[in-house]
């Protein structure tokens, strides 16, 4: 069973509590520069960094790596006619988004997460 974050908006729970998607390049993070590190909005682990962000174009927030590869959870999701591989927090079970293997080097992989299910926690400035 999912975390369950009793503070969350009606986005962030259908996101990650139903499996829901929310609009490209009308989310928080899609087009974010800020330096830092991306949680789980769920129970805060940390998922990603903003040095594995990367542009793709998609209109959500990408990543070519997470944290660590303990942090997020890869599964079969064959919703919607398709065969995909849904992301979701290895700690709590959120959903994330999806993971598909034409991201940018080094590692190929392009986490598409949604904004809905982060929480970004900007560097302190040294």
């Amino acid at each position: 069973m999912n975390s369950f974050n009793p503070n969350l908006t009606d986005m962030q729970k259908n996101v990650t509590q139903c499996g829901g998607t929310e609009p490209p390049f009308q989310n928080e993070y899609w087009n974010h520069k800020e330096t830092g590190v991306y949680h789980c909005i769920c129970c805060d682990t940390p998922l990603f960094t903003s040095e594995a962000k990367f542009d793709s174009g998609t209109g959500w927030p990408s990543f070519f790596a997470a944290v660590d590869a303990e942090s997020v959870k890869d599964v079969v999701d064959k919703s919607h006619g398709m065969i995909r591989t849904e992301s979701q927090c290895a700690k709590c079970h959120a959903h994330l988004g999806h993971v598909f293997p034409d991201g940018p080097p080094p590692t190929g992989t392009r986490f598409c997460m949604n904004s809905a299910s982060l929480k970004f926690y900007p560097s302190p400035v040294s």
